[in-house]
């Protein structure tokens, strides 16, 4: 599209990330703009996993989290082996679907972004039902290699949208602030701008 930027068309399945069995397809229309903004994304998906069985997963998540005995601290996730201690991987499932926000938000048409390490995690006690963590997560920028790391702060609660907000460096840039909110599990991300912790 000539004014607006480059559009794709997409057919993908999805997976969970945990047990990688097939969860569901998609088609989606990906539009990168020429000015630097998010790629406007619009998405329709079927899924295999029945949307029942993922509320009981997210709720199995938000249990353990809730009946630890102090608040989950830890770091270096996964470590040099690539393991993550039981009782972190509540705070690691939440870490990767907090940093998707952002890899979303900060991909472009020439990069793209992964998760390579949960860095360090400290969750907040609320008095609230919520959830609250701190995260400084490594993000493996594509096709450059350089890691990005990225202060992140996430609140969720299952039904909820999970909360996102967040700000990165790397050599090359400044501090970039951006927030937002997005759906836990499966469905859509809505957005909340500014970024004060």
């Amino acid at each position: 599209i000539p004014e607006s930027g480059h559009k794709y068309y997409l057919q993908f399945t999805t997976e969970d990330y945990k047990s990688r069995e097939n969860v569901g397809s998609c088609l989606a229309t990906v539009l990168y703009p020429k000015t630097k903004s998010p790629p406007a994304v619009n998405i329709k998906c079927t899924y295999t996993k029945d949307q029942k069985q993922i509320q009981e997963e997210d709720n199995r998540v938000y249990q353990k989290i809730r009946h630890q005995t102090k608040p989950i601290i830890g770091n270096n996730i996964p470590d040099s082996y690539g393991n993550i201690e039981p009782a972190l991987e509540p705070a690691w499932a939440l870490a990767v679907a907090g940093s998707s926000y952002i890899m979303w938000e900060k991909s472009t048409e020439n990069l793209g972004y992964f998760m390579a390490q949960v860095k360090s995690v400290k969750q907040w006690i609320r008095k609230d039902d919520f959830t609250e963590f701190d995260y400084t997560v490594l993000l493996h920028e594509i096709p450059t290699q350089e890691i990005i790391s990225c202060h992140m702060r996430l609140t969720w609660l299952p039904g909820h949208p999970l909360k996102v907000k967040y700000f990165c460096a790397s050599e090359n840039q400044g501090l970039e602030y951006g927030s937002g909110m997005e759906s836990g599990s499966a469905a859509g991300i809505l957005h909340e701008r500014g970024a004060n912790f």
